[in-house]
């Protein structure tokens, strides 16, 4: 996909929903990057998401796609939102997924492994 065709050209803002999140990741038109720690992730992740731990982020940037929309995706959605908006500065298309991994999981999304859980940060 290149950035002339953005996964999600109505969305005002910085947020995208987790439904959004998950169409766009169905059809291949966005990656989902988890910022959160290695135990939080351990605990349950969105299937398909790419793993960089926020704290990471500014090392490994130049290993994501500049011409893929990029979801990231924390616990709530403070740290995704941190991210999203770093990565806009630096020329990305970046978006954070409203109400994070709980929001995703309390509208029933599944988590893996089977049996995962949301962590606590």
């Amino acid at each position: 996909m290149d950035r002339m065709t953005p996964a999600f050209p109505a969305s005002d803002g910085l947020e995208v929903t987790p439904e959004q999140t998950q169409q766009a990741l169905a059809d291949g038109t966005a990656i989902v990057v988890d910022v959160r720690e290695q135990d939080e992730r351990d605990a349950g992740h969105i299937d398909g998401s790419r793993h960089i731990p926020l704290q990471s982020l500014s090392a490994e940037a130049g290993s994501l796609p500049k011409d893929t929309t990029i979801v990231f995706q924390c616990r709530v959605g403070g740290r995704s939102a941190m991210a999203a908006q770093a990565l806009r500065q630096a020329g990305f298309d970046a978006w954070s997924m409203a109400g994070g991994l709980l929001q995703w999981d309390a509208e029933g999304r599944g988590l893996v492994p089977e049996g995962g859980t949301v962590a606590d940060h």
